[in-house]
């Protein structure tokens, strides 16, 4: 599974590695993902989703399926 968030899109970045000399060396900045199971009151079901640290902030503020509706329409995650 690719370490992209399902509903902010939020994914690796590549940046440099500064040392003290100032030497710069590529590196990679991870989002912080989870594994995490919601549980989708409309359709009385459990949806499974690896989201990040504010994509779970984002279903908490909008609501699980406007989020995914929101998600869906960016091209992040094809159905759900």
């Amino acid at each position: 599974m690719s370490r992209i968030c399902q509903i902010t899109g939020k994914r690796i970045v590549v940046g440099n590695n500064v040392s003290h000399s100032k030497r710069r060396t590529k590196r990679t900045f991870a989002p912080n993902l989870f594994d995490k199971k919601f549980f989708l009151e409309e359709e009385n079901r459990y949806v499974s989703l690896r989201v990040s640290a504010s994509g779970i902030r984002t279903i908490s503020k909008k609501g699980l399926k406007a989020a995914l509706e929101d998600a869906k329409s960016k091209g992040f995650i094809s159905a759900y």
